[in-house]
């Protein structure tokens, strides 16, 4: 059973302050991750759950706070529930939104173990490559070069941080659009854009500045395993 809790935030609101103690008091939970005010808790079982939901509106309310009433879900996720859920014949369980990825219970192709995919957001997708469109088309009549070392770094950033294991199909993607706006806008320089930037000219632009997809991540468990292992933990 997974929380997800988002507090609608005022200007003087101090994550840090406001939910260290809670973090503390919370030992019979799973799983934690929290980023400033986001965060996600996973219980075992459900009655845990909604007792510690019920906790968080209270301590919450005692700084004039409330969770976002749409943000804030009580939802079955993990590998119990998706292996009880397949037995019962059910839907598969819900996916929830966290950090700019989409999480979702799976299956490894090679020996169908569970695992927890996370895939980039479409609706951050979406946005990311709407206000790269904007910048491009301010600037087309910039020098190719120097719009070439804009987008490399650019893209290189976005790749960094959604280069998740699983998550290859959404980098791949990623690369494609930025290439198909950047060519969109040297075909608007010119009436004679179209024929002076065909697509074998392009890919070569591609492949002096673009950053290719690669996964850099490793799993979850991997990663725990790693810190663990340097008494980082």
């Amino acid at each position: 059973m997974v929380i997800l809790a988002f507090p609608q935030s005022t200007s003087n609101f101090n994550p840090t302050k406001r939910f260290d103690p809670f973090d503390r008091s919370l030992t019979h939970l799973i799983a934690l991750v929290r980023y400033a005010d986001d965060f996600v808790i996973g219980f075992e079982h459900e009655s845990e759950a909604r007792a510690c939901l019920d906790a968080l509106k209270e301590r919450l309310q005692k700084f004039g706070l409330e969770l976002h009433p749409e943000k804030t879900r009580l939802l079955e996720s993990g590998r119990r529930a998706s292996d009880r859920r397949d037995r019962e014949g059910r839907e598969p369980c819900e996916t929830f939104e966290f950090l700019g990825f989409t999480h979702s219970c799976g299956k490894t192709r090679k020996n169908k173990r569970f695992v927890l995919l996370r895939r980039t957001s479409r609706k951050r997708l979406i946005r990311t490559l709407a206000t790269i469109k904007v910048k491009l088309l301010r600037s087309r009549h910039d020098r190719v070069g120097a719009t070439g070392r804009w987008l490399a770094s650019v893209t290189r950033g976005w790749l960094g941080y959604h280069a998740v294991p699983d998550n290859y199909t959404r980098l791949d993607q990623f690369v494609i659009e930025v290439t198909k706006l950047w060519l969109h806008q040297l075909r608007r320089r010119s009436q004679k854009g179209r024929v002076a930037w065909p697509w074998e000219r392009m890919n070569r632009l591609v492949d002096r500045y673009l950053p290719q997809p690669k996964i850099l991540h490793p799993y979850p468990k991997d990663r725990f395993r790693a810190r663990l292992a340097a008494r980082a933990l």
